[in-house]
């Protein structure tokens, strides 16, 4: 027992002399939802990433808002050692329950408190209060007691209002000029608690050259319509670019939503257990809004190098040397950057003398899609070749667009070049004119290395054929065989070497194995099948970790998991989301009210193994 004390002790003292990194910046910040309904019991909180001096914190005086709870502190603290340095990370947070007073826009003052003697002040909270006009809340019985005579989907759908669900299509703009573009959002409003989604159907946007936007970081936001408070979620977002004049129509999307609606059961009240509802998914089918989106065709009078281009530009150029060698090569260099239909921009027409030799141009693009636009550059690079010696002037290159700003065409252009060839230092005097036909030095031909003068006299000619035993090649072709076959032994040996070693194979084989569970588990998820679908993520979680770590069935709990990924080098975030997952299925499997959706629980699980794939290299 001493020793063992001993070694704890050493621990400790080894983890103090570690370098402990410098300590990050001080932040205290509030956070509450910035638009909630009358009636309705929010949370507003104040999070501290340091340990705060005692009895200083002030919360704000909350005029206008009932203080129903708080404050209610929480704190934690994590500790990581990464290449032998320590980073130590606390925070507080103090949570307030508030109910609004009245409806309108109300502002929650600034909290303040002091860290290290220094004070620190929360920015001003802006809350918008909605009154709906004293409507039900979302996914009650409204005190109907028809609803109990309902039975399965029928009884759910007397719960659930037309306008709970809706999806809406928000465009940007609906008058841009062709080639112009406008943004699409397809959002979803929901009042009740929402499953799943199924038949999901997006347009296919005729006569418009879409471009779908990345949504994935996209979070669910409050939002008012029609005087009601709803959960927005952006369900798929494009920016479009239409490429006819006129009126186009963006057809409706569509699809179907399964909510979570509590009905009055028919089956008496326990006194015990209680009862009386029962939580049943409800689908309702929602379509969105047809659009019609006006088309203004381009301005008539386009400059001769307008190409189609519609937004607003630069152009820059990387000119060639002034003075270069005749029969040398040179390029001329023209980058369009900007935001617009940078997709269809086009090159520039460059204009060369006649004697010079110009080849494909070379085409590369950096583009950016965003909400805003299509932004980037496109570069031009146009090779050619001088093959007369002489002094030439290399035209102006022009480039025209659209600028709907400015509703008006803009030229660009470069400055002109004058361009001195002097005569090839390997072959200058091999040029010759023709004479007697007014050839201007644009025209002469290179005849010195176009056409060679034709040997006269007997052919001299010998066997180049050797004998292929013992040369060059055949060593060559003997030592590539040896070197073949001495590779092919050596894997061959390591492959039976890892087959024999089980652990090695379990731990490769588990996440193909884990993946097979998970697309099992999604079929049960589209099927509405709770109990099966979280059995079947229990199994891919637990036979994951079973064969990634080679711990037998029987040593596999929760503690022995987060020792092995602690050991692995895993983050301790990690490993609480093991167990949080794990916990959440558990729970899930034998309660219907659970309050966890299977889509959310299948994400966080495949994202869970992906990332431990990703840290854990065997």
């Amino acid at each position: 027992m001493k020793g063992f004390a001993r070694i704890v002790f050493a621990l400790l003292c080894a983890i103090g002399c570690l370098p402990l990194q410098a300590a990050e910046k001080v932040t205290f910040e509030a956070s509450s939802p910035l638009v909630v309904a009358l009636g309705e019991a929010f949370r507003v909180e104040f999070a501290l990433n340091a340990k705060p001096d005692d009895e200083t914190f002030q919360a704000p005086d909350f005029e206008g808002f009932d203080v129903l709870a708080g404050p209610a502190v929480s704190q934690g603290s994590s500790i990581q050692i990464i290449n032998g340095s320590m980073t130590k990370s606390v925070n507080y947070t103090f949570t307030y329950v508030l109910l609004p007073q009245v409806a309108g826009n109300v502002t929650i003052g600034s909290a303040e408190i002091a860290v290290d003697g220094t004070t620190y002040r929360t920015r001003p909270l802006p809350i918008e209060v909605v009154d709906e006009g004293g409507a039900a809340a979302p996914g009650t019985d409204n005190g109907r007691g028809e609803a109990s005579q309902n039975e399965g989907r029928g009884a759910g759908q007397g719960q659930l209002a037309p306008d709970d669900i809706l999806l809406r299509a928000v465009v940007s703009r609906t008058s841009v000029y062709k080639g112009e573009p406008l943004r699409v959002t397809f959002k979803l409003y929901e009042r009740v608690n929402v499953v799943g989604y199924e038949d999901v159907k997006f347009p296919s946007f005729n006569g418009f050259w879409a471009q779908e936007l990345n949504t994935d970081n996209v979070r669910r936001q409050r939002e008012t319509f029609n005087g009601k408070v709803y959960e927005t979620l952006v369900a798929r977002e494009f920016l479009l670019y239409p490429q006819q004049a006129g009126t186009l129509t963006i057809d409706p999307a569509e699809l179907t939503a399964v909510a979570q609606i509590v009905v009055r059961s028919r089956r008496p009240v326990d006194p015990f257990f209680g009862g009386g509802h029962e939580v049943r998914n409800v689908p309702r089918k929602v379509r969105s809004q047809r659009v019609d989106v006006t088309v203004k065709p381009l301005p008539a009078g386009a400059p001769a190098s307008f190409s189609g281009a519609v937004g607003r530009f630069t152009m820059d150029a990387t000119l060639p040397a002034e003075r270069i060698a005749a029969n040398s090569a040179a390029t001329y260099t023209v980058r369009i950057s900007g935001t617009g239909n940078l997709t269809f921009v086009q090159a520039p027409r460059l204009t060369l003398p006649g004697s010079f030799e110009q080849y494909n141009v070379k085409t590369t693009e950096s583009i950016d899609t965003s909400a805003s636009g299509i932004s980037g550059y496109r570069q031009f690079e146009y090779p050619f070749i001088a093959r007369a010696d002489g002094t030439f002037d290399i035209e102006p290159v022009e480039f025209s667009y659209f600028d709907p700003g400015r509703m008006a065409y803009q030229t660009l252009s470069t400055r002109a070049v004058s361009l001195e060839v002097v005569p090839d230092a390997a072959g200058g005097g091999d040029t010759v004119v023709v004479p007697g036909r007014g050839m201007s030095k644009e025209e002469v031909r290179l005849l010195g290395q176009d056409i060679r003068f034709i040997k006269l006299g007997p052919a001299q000619l010998r066997s180049q054929h050797a004998p292929l035993l013992f040369s060059a090649l055949y060593w060559a072709v003997l030592s590539g065989i040896l070197a073949l076959f001495g590779g092919l032994y050596i894997g061959l040996r390591k492959r039976i070497r890892e087959s024999q070693n089980v652990a090695l194979v379990r731990g490769r084989r588990a996440n193909k194995i884990a993946l097979q569970r998970f697309r099992a588990a999604r079929r049960f998820m589209e099927q509405q099948d709770r109990h099966a679908f979280y059995e079947e993520m229990l199994r891919a979680l637990w036979g994951y970790m079973s064969d990634k770590f080679n711990i037998p069935v029987a040593n596999l709990t929760k503690e022995s998991v987060r020792e092995e990924l602690h050991r692995r080098g895993v983050p301790v975030e990690e490993s609480q989301r093991f167990s949080s997952i794990i916990t959440l299925c558990d729970e899930a499997q034998y309660s219907p009210a659970a309050s966890a959706r299977m889509s959310d629980v299948y994400a966080e699980g495949v994202d869970f193994v992906s990332h431990i794939e990703a840290v854990i290299k065997r």
